[in-house]
C-alpha cells in the first residue's frame, strides 16, 4: 500500500512577486487549481509558480509546518530558505 503524503508548498506570484503558503494532499492538482483561479486568495495574483515544497507522512505535520510558515518568525525563516528564488523587490 503506497504511503499518502501531505505537502506544504510555496507559490510565488509572477504578477506581484508575493508568496503564498498552503498545504494539500495532491500538490499537482492544488497548483493547477491556484492557476485556474479556483482559490480566492490567489485568484488575482496569477500566474503562480511553485518554488518550494516539503512532504509529510501525515496531515498533522503538514498543517503544523504551514501554520509556522505563516508566523512572523516562520516568514523570516522561509525568506532565508528561499533567498535563491527571490529578487530584491520580492515582498513576503
Amino acid at each position: 500500500m503506497p504511503i499518502k503524503f501531505y505537502y506544504v508548498y510555496v507559490l510565488r506570484s509572477l504578477k506581484d512577486g508575493l508568496f503564498y503558503v498552503g498545504y494539500s494532499d495532491n500538490l499537482k492538482q492544488r497548483v493547477y487549481d491556484h492557476n485556474m483561479g479556483k482559490n480566492v486568495s490567489t485568484k488575482n495574483r496569477r500566474p503562480l509558480e511553485l518554488i518550494f515544497y516539503e512532504a509529510f507522512p501525515n496531515k498533522f505535520g503538514a498543517l503544523k509546518r504551514e501554520r509556522y510558515f505563516k508566523t512572523t518568525k516562520g516568514k523570516a525563516v522561509l525568506k532565508t530558505m528561499l533567498k535563491n528564488f527571490t529578487v530584491s523587490n520580492v515582498k513576503t
